[in-house]
């Protein structure tokens, strides 16, 4: 009876496995879970290819779920995402809930052989993000990550030039991003808004009345995201990790400092509006804070700065520009404007940037999106590991959840590969 178990179960994981080994003309079957900002923006980009379908969309909200099929069209609509990873049709999900729930929901997709595009960060705490790999690790399954600027190509060739030597060894990376979530006044409990299911949408997060400002700012909540820190700051931690080659490693010791500036009274269980973040890690440091230096010749002053022993690289979602390091005669970065000064010669052996803006434009656009779509819906056919699998996805993530953690104990913490402790 038991080999007869053991029989139907291997049987069942194979019939699951040969819906996701498609032809190179066949269309991905998919489902969407989450029909708010980012999933529209997500949905948009992979509208672009035409060997995908969407035939179902989730959202514990009405509203939402009713808007998005009013603009993408009649598809089959649920709210309770169970009931889409219970169809037989569905080959991959694209989940783009808040970032609380990530984990269960991956988790179950893998569970009923679902590949999955899932948004960054993985997760808001460590333990669920931990499970996520762990359950990855187990199954047959594609994961990407939606950290797209991997699939950038400007993004791309800067990686190229630091890991060439271009600008020399680089010993700190510093990054910007400014502030856009202004931390509110204290949010009073209302009534439930007809058509939520407040109690779906909190998952795994603790229970709390129902405010506004929980569902429509939840990014800046710790219970349901970490405000810019896990938003905009698991991106810069992403190329950081990626041209520094640390996509699997975490820094040795997270400090931080913050502050609550834009309101009188402002609800403590968001994440302050001020905040200056360092990370040491074996071979370099990093920073993050959330000002905005002055525009560059046109280029946004925000993103990643580089600093080498032979030159300076800023990189953002524009273009990026090479600084020359004082008293070195650095030759001028391509993009939006050369460096001043008399042109030095690149390093032998490496290629000097291409004028980036202009030639980058058409290929990547100002959203990288649609190219990390296609890696995905790619490996999804070839069942090839993506550019941004679930483990460079963790190690992206982790380093933000550790200042968050910084933040509010006001203490700074190590990591030892496993687990964030008190330094």
């Amino acid at each position: 009876m038991e080999s007869r178990r053991r029989f139907f179960q291997a049987a069942a994981g194979a019939a699951i496995v040969s819906r996701s080994v498609l032809g190179a003309n066949d269309r991905v079957q998919m489902a969407i879970i989450g029909t708010g900002g980012r999933g529209n923006q997500d949905y948009a980009g992979f509208s672009r290819h035409t060997d995908q379908v969407f035939l179902a969309a989730c959202d514990v909200a009405a509203d939402r779920l009713d808007a998005f099929v009013t603009s993408h069209g009649k598809m089959d609509t649920y709210t309770d995402y169970r009931r889409i990873l219970d169809r037989k049709d569905i080959d991959a999900v694209l989940i783009t809930t808040p970032d609380h729930q990530h984990a269960p929901i991956l988790i179950a997709a893998l569970q009923a052989g679902k590949d999955a595009y899932i948004e960054k960060p993985i997760s808001n705490a460590i333990e669920p993000a931990r499970r996520m790999v762990d359950a990855v690790h187990k199954s047959d399954r594609v994961v990407q990550v939606g950290l797209q600027q991997r699939s950038w190509p400007h993004f791309q060739e800067c990686a190229r030039l630091i890991q060439d030597g271009y600008i020399g060894t680089v010993r700190q990376s510093v990054m910007y991003y400014g502030n856009y979530m202004r931390v509110p006044e204290l949010d009073l409990p209302t009534a439930v808004p007809d058509g939520l299911d407040w109690e779906a949408w909190q998952g795994p997060a603790p229970r709390k009345p129902y405010a506004p400002s929980r569902q429509r700012t939840w990014r800046a909540y710790y219970d349901y995201g970490g405000g810019m820190i896990t938003d905009w700051g698991v991106h810069l931690v992403d190329v950081e990790h990626w041209y520094m080659k640390a996509d699997a490693k975490g820094p040795i010791k997270t400090t931080a400092a913050s502050n609550y500036l834009s309101a009188s009274q402002p609800d403590r269980e968001q994440t302050p509006d001020a905040f200056s973040i360092a990370w040491q890690y074996d071979n370099y440091i990093a920073t993050f804070t959330n000002t905005s230096p002055p525009a560059v010749d046109g280029l946004t002053g925000t993103g990643n700065y580089f600093y080498g022993d032979k030159g300076v690289l800023l990189v953002n979602r524009s273009g990026y520009r090479v600084f020359p390091t004082a008293g070195r005669g650095m030759g001028g970065g391509r993009g939006r404007g050369a460096a001043g000064g008399q042109p030095g010669q690149p390093p032998q052996n490496v290629p000097p940037p291409s004028p980036l803006i202009e030639a980058r434009r058409g290929e990547g656009g100002t959203d990288a999106t649609p190219l990390h779509a296609r890696n995905f819906l790619d490996c999804v056919k070839s069942r090839q590991k993506p550019i941004c699998d679930i483990d460079i996805g963790f190690h992206s993530s982790i380093p933000c959840v550790i200042a968050l953690m910084a933040i509010r104990q006001g203490r700074p913490f190590t990591w030892d590969g496993q687990t964030a402790k008190p330094a």
